[in-house]
């Protein structure tokens, strides 16, 4: 378990805040003879440390070690700074569609008005905000998901976790959304006022503080309880349908054990449930993201205004499709990155079935 002492003070420091690695094993044949004999947050084994998870390393750096939760927000930046960036051109169409649907009124009528009117670098606004914000959000989303996945785990107990371990993937990831949201938010408000408002802005360096200047900081956190009632649901979604349908997969599909499959075979499950899982994430985070993209783009208006104009049923489907197919590619794509990202720097793959 988590000692008392340690929780106290997890806020006083990055390494409080991370505790002390579980076990730094570097004989791997002894550490992997009782690697799956009790379920655990890796599918791991409970092993000679006082706490039931994992008790092995690959590679040389410990499991939830300060290094270890280094390396998971390493690979957050890259898998979700890098996708994000590369679906702009989507983003701007949805984003448009969300506002303005009468005049962008399908994926193919946004895409040609927006060339018309702007140019192919129409399509491209907003591309260093997404960059920037999502970068940091990627950091904190799976850097504090492998924290409290752990901390959470430790404090209900194998028993639990092995009976409810969807509670604890749940609990992990909204907690780790409250937190990336706020690092989010500023770059996201002015990501969607760049996208929305071509005159507004040429783009970060001239959006952010023109911001500031006319509306004040707190105009960058205007959407950050739509951003929350966007964010928190999609990602409890993305995380724990990403583990169970790991563990389906491995129990139902895949023909031999995770610990028998190839690092290759195992990025394949991965991005497999990262698709399947952001089918789900889309269609339970859409209304709120409706709502941040109107709230952003028009300053001085609430969300009860939104809802009154936009009416429920256009509130949950509009732009719905282009974002289910951007989201579960993206989806996909980041937990394929980020797996492959723990895998080089000596790290399991996240998830799995225990050994039957």
């Amino acid at each position: 378990m988590v000692h008392e002492n340690e929780r106290s003070g997890m806020l006083a420091g990055w390494p409080k805040l991370f505790g002390k690695p579980v076990y730094a094993a570097k004989n791997s044949k002894n550490a992997s003879s009782d690697r799956h004999a009790k379920k655990s947050p890796e599918g791991s084994a409970k092993g000679t440390s006082n706490t039931f998870v994992p008790t092995a390393t690959e590679g040389g750096i410990a499991l939830y070690s300060p290094e270890f939760y280094m390396a998971c927000a390493g690979g957050g930046v890259v898998s979700c700074g890098a996708t994000h960036t590369a679906v702009t051109p989507l983003d701007v169409v949805k984003c448009n569609m969300q506002v303005d649907p009468k005049k962008y009124s399908s994926i193919s009528k946004g895409f040609s008005t927006i060339i018309k009117e702007q140019g192919a670098r129409g399509l491209l606004k907003g591309w260093a905000p997404t960059l920037v914000g999502y970068s940091f959000q990627g950091a904190c989303k799976f850097g504090f998901y492998e924290y409290f996945k752990k901390l959470y785990a430790d404090i209900a107990g194998p028993e639990f976790f092995a009976k409810y371990d969807s509670l604890i993937f749940l609990a992990g990831s909204a907690s780790a959304e409250v937190i990336a949201d706020v690092a989010l938010s500023p770059w996201e408000a002015v990501k969607v006022r760049i996208q929305t408002q071509p005159s507004f802005a040429r783009g970060l360096s001239d959006g952010l503080p023109k911001i500031i200047a006319n509306e004040g900081f707190g105009a960058l956190y205007k959407g950050i309880v739509p951003l929350w009632g966007r964010q928190i649901p999609y990602t409890m979604m993305k995380f724990a349908a990403f583990e169970k349908t790991v563990q389906g997969l491995y129990a139902h599909v895949v023909p031999k054990p995770k610990e028998e499959c190839s690092k290759t075979e195992q990025l394949g499950v991965s991005f497999a449930a990262g698709y399947i899982a952001g089918v789900f994430c889309a269609a339970v985070s859409h209304p709120a993201d409706n709502l941040v993209s109107k709230l952003n783009q028009k300053p001085g208006v609430g969300v009860g205004d939104i809802v009154k104009e936009m009416g429920i049923v256009a509130l949950c489907t509009r732009g719905l499709g282009l974002r289910i197919v951007m989201i579960g590619t993206l989806t996909g794509l980041q937990w394929g990155i980020y797996d492959a990202f723990k895998v080089a720097v000596g790290l399991p793959t996240t998830g799995g079935a225990p050994k039957k």
